[in-house]
């Protein structure tokens, strides 16, 4: 690992601190501010859309600029956004106008900025002097403990600090991710062309050729479902299920608990991936990160007590760490890199769509019959998502392969007649 590779992941790590400690202090705030539980709902909702909308558009942006700088403005629009609250809360005192308009500003650089960090991926194993999967898996690793630390240090900081005042905080984490990502030489970022030269087209031709590529490719749509239905369940359970059940037996203090144990075996997941990922054939990592899933979220969908759910939470951090750093090391060999920011920005986009269907449909099951019907019909899809997985011929061969002279794509035979 050299600098390029360090500041890549430094940036990564803080980056997504910072959306973590937003993610807990922002509604907080906007409850302590408006007083209003249905202010914080409208302020969610009202800056889903639009982060939906930048994520499947902005792609074409990502790929027609040099990718380090696609990240560092990305990480400035996101801190810009964060920034101006506190201070327009110092001018003349926020209201829920102002958190919606800030918020949308913010969603443009969100998930454009994740999208913009993965198309970099590529240029930095080119240049960083380590092997996809240590890259992956390190990756996967720090997410995790991005995910242990944001929301205590989110409940610190808001002890400590009056109101809006915590976001400076969170801007400054973007903000230096946003240098960090200068310590990346310009010329690592640069785009290179692939067989097919589009810069003349239009943007609008270019987002329906990355859309048609994720569309009709069978790797990419087995993968990208089996991502959807992972965030759907996942979503739901944390953001519904979980917080009903731990408020129906009078214990919601031990809800946290539920995404440390989570986050704990996310990062042993990722780092032991990081260590032997190269060591063991990949259909194995698969297979194991597909079925220890399915065994987490039978577990936790089982409701037993409360540690059978710690258990069932580490169990799906272990398996998601070693799948998510596995599909990371796939997707940077079989995207073409011409249009990482059109597909994976279409992907971000609809994984940050999943979660509140996830959620609604755990409301109206839980409404109409009860918390432990809501968990096991969640949980029973993943078990769909386990057969594709286990079955899709595109999926059979995951091994490296040259890429397709034609297309840019790399292909098996098997991927090219079925999913």
């Amino acid at each position: 690992m050299n600098r390029i590779s360090f500041a890549y992941l430094a940036s990564y790590l803080l980056s997504l601190l910072g959306n973590s400690i937003a993610g807990i202090a922002l509604p907080l705030i906007v409850l302590q501010i408006t007083g209003s539980a249905l202010g914080a709902g409208t302020v969610a909702a009202a800056t889903a859309i639009p982060a939906v909308i930048a994520g499947l558009t902005m792609g074409v942006v990502i790929d027609r600029i040099n990718r380090r700088t696609s990240s560092v403005v990305t990480d400035l629009i996101s801190a810009a956004a964060i920034a101006a609250l506190p201070l327009i809360d110092m001018i003349s005192g926020l209201n829920i106008g102002w958190f919606i308009l800030f918020g949308i500003l913010g969603s443009v650089g969100d998930v454009p900025g994740l999208t913009a960090r993965d198309a970099l991926l590529p240029a930095i194993l080119r240049h960083g002097q380590i092997t996809s999967e240590r890259l992956m898996g390190i990756r996967e690793a720090l997410g995790a403990v991005a995910i242990l630390l944001g929301p205590a240090a989110a409940g610190t900081l808001m002890v400590l600090f009056d109101g809006s005042t915590v976001l400076w905080i969170t801007a400054a984490t973007s903000l230096g991710a946003a240098l960090l990502t200068l310590l990346i030489p310009r010329e690592v970022g640069k785009i290179l062309p692939g067989e097919t030269d589009e810069t003349t087209a239009s943007s609008w031709t270019q987002l329906r050729t990355g859309w048609r590529t994720l569309f009709t490719n069978p790797f990419l749509i087995v993968t990208t479902t089996l991502s959807l239905f992972s965030v759907l369940v996942l979503g739901a359970l944390q953001g519904l299920v979980l917080p009903v059940y731990f408020t129906e037996i009078n214990q919601p203090g031990l809800l946290g608990f539920v995404l440390t144990a989570l986050a704990i075996g996310m990062l042993v997941g990722g780092s032991i991936y990081a260590v032997a990922g190269t060591k063991t054939p990949r259909r194995i990592w698969l297979v194991v990160g597909l079925i220890g899933t399915a065994i987490g979220f039978g577990i936790i969908a089982s409701l037993i007590t409360v540690w059978v759910i710690f258990v069932g939470a580490f169990v799906i951090g272990a398996a998601s760490g070693l799948f998510g750093a596995l599909i990371g090391v796939l997707m940077i060999e079989r995207i073409p890199e011409e249009m990482r920011g059109r597909i994976m920005g279409t992907q971000n986009a609809i994984m940050t769509a999943a979660p509140p269907l996830g959620i609604m449909a755990a409301a109206i099951l839980t409404e109409y019959f009860n918390v432990q019907v809501a968990s096991i019909a969640l949980s029973s899809m993943w078990l769909l998502a386990l057969i594709l997985g286990l079955t899709a011929r595109s999926l059979r061969n995951l091994e490296p392969q040259e890429a397709d002279t034609a297309t840019g794509t790399n292909k098996t035979s098997e991927e090219v007649t079925d999913a």
